[in-house]
């Protein structure tokens, strides 16, 4: 919304005012302000969980330090989700494609998981919100993503975008664009495609129209519902995959904001035309708005590692865990990076993972011995440390080394292929 009242005061020539026409400008002031707001009203909200006694349940699975959690807070989560809708409806353009999408992944997937918190709380029942019902939420949510980027008109790519410079200076604004006055072109066209970011291969672009050329003239119209599909899958399976990281103070948390980060950086040279001229890479127009909405995502997250840190003050439960999964998600789908999720998000799929190993093995070793067997001493992966006497934080900061570590090697894709 500020945006939009500076933009008009930058037509009175207000001093000043032009500096809101920057995206750069607008995510330093979203992530100071998301993380003003995680920590400073975090604090009242934490106190007001406190003295609403919504804590935490812990089941006693003979875990360290897990009997001491007993009682603290819950549904922190509600501090990352205004920290992050506060200063994007504040300097985003709202009338943004991606940015809508955005807040509806933030709202949507809050409500499913607030939903959950409540009724564990409140209801006082362990399992919480059915997991049918998590489920068809998440569906739901990728469906609606799938759909809006197949109808809307606003939502294209430029191949392998680049700028050429023809003889006067040519001034290149923050979002990528060329300024009107000069004689720059760009000799490409934006067109609609199902085209997606691939890792390690020179011609670093996979279509998904190529999986389904046996169709013939329909092929396009395959390769949209193909895509739809993996969405769904990709949006369900990170949502569940930082829901099931979310198991030691600060370790979902710190994972999502390196998560968040590398994020940002694809986000911002996706949609900036020269870096992604440089790059090589598909040029996605729009999209350079998105890192005001990362910014507050990684400002929320951090600030909400403030009071979430060994030992937690707060847990974010099922309202913060099944929204960063999500943001995640949609946000890769949307810079044609989805299928970066597996290397960047690599904590949350070992997690997941590590369950569905654990559960498959028992229920096979159950069926053929008459008794269940395990893997791990206890899935997810984290716990199986824990057990094995590993301090809690000294986990927490090795998981989130490795996450880093992924991120490198993500970013460094852009160029090693």
């Amino acid at each position: 919304m500020l945006y939009y009242l500076f933009k008009y005061l930058n037509e009175l020539d207000f001093p000043g005012a032009g500096m809101f026409d920057y995206i750069s400008f607008r995510a330093a002031l979203s992530i100071m302000t998301s993380l003003f707001i995680a920590t400073v009203f975090g604090k009242k909200i934490i106190y007001y969980l406190q003295k609403q006694q919504i804590g935490e349940i812990v089941r006693d699975l003979g875990l360290a330090g897990q009997i001491e959690k007993k009682g603290t807070p819950t549904m922190g989560g509600l501090i990352i989700l205004i920290s992050i809708l506060v200063p994007v409806l504040l300097f985003a353009k709202l009338e943004n494609i991606y940015i809508i999408l955005m807040i509806i992944t933030t709202v949507w997937l809050g409500l499913i998981g607030f939903i959950d918190d409540y009724i564990k709380v409140f209801k006082k029942d362990k399992e919480g919100l059915k997991g049918r019902f998590k489920i068809a939420g998440q569906i739901g949510l990728g469906l609606i993503v799938g759909l809006t980027l197949y109808i809307n008109d606003d939502v294209v790519i430029r191949e392998r975008a680049s700028i050429y410079d023809i003889g006067t200076k040519t001034e290149v604004v923050d979002e990528g664009f060329t300024n009107d006055h000069t004689n720059a072109t760009a000799m490409t066209k934006d067109i609609k495609s199902t085209k997606t970011t691939i890792p390690f291969f020179k011609n670093n672009e996979f279509d998904y129209e190529s999986l389904v050329r046996f169709t013939g003239e329909y092929s396009s119209l395959f390769a949209w519902i193909l895509f739809i599909i993996v969405t769904i899958f990709i949006v369900t399976a990170v949502s569940n995959g930082a829901n099931m990281t979310d198991g030691l103070d600060g370790l979902a948390t710190g994972t999502s904001a390196i998560v968040g980060a590398t994020l940002g950086i694809l986000a911002y040279v996706s949609g900036h035309l020269v870096y992604a001229s440089y790059l090589n890479i598909m040029y996605i127009p729009l999209s350079g708005e998105l890192v005001v909405y990362i910014s507050a995502f990684i400002g929320a997250t951090i600030g909400f590692l403030w009071y979430n840190s060994y030992p937690a003050q707060v847990f974010m439960g099922d309202t913060g865990s099944l929204s960063l999964g999500g943001i995640i998600a949609v946000l890769a789908i949307i810079i044609h990076k989805e299928l970066l999720i597996p290397i960047l998000c690599g904590i949350f799929l070992v997690e997941n993972v590590s369950v569905m190993m654990q559960v498959s093995w028992f229920k096979y070793t159950k069926k053929k011995f008459g008794e269940g067997r395990r893997i791990f001493r206890m899935a997810p992966l984290h716990h199986h440390y824990q057990l094995k006497g590993y301090p809690e934080a000294k986990i927490v900061t090795r998981f989130w080394i490795i996450g880093i570590f992924l991120a490198v090697i993500t970013i460094v894709t852009l160029k090693i292929r």
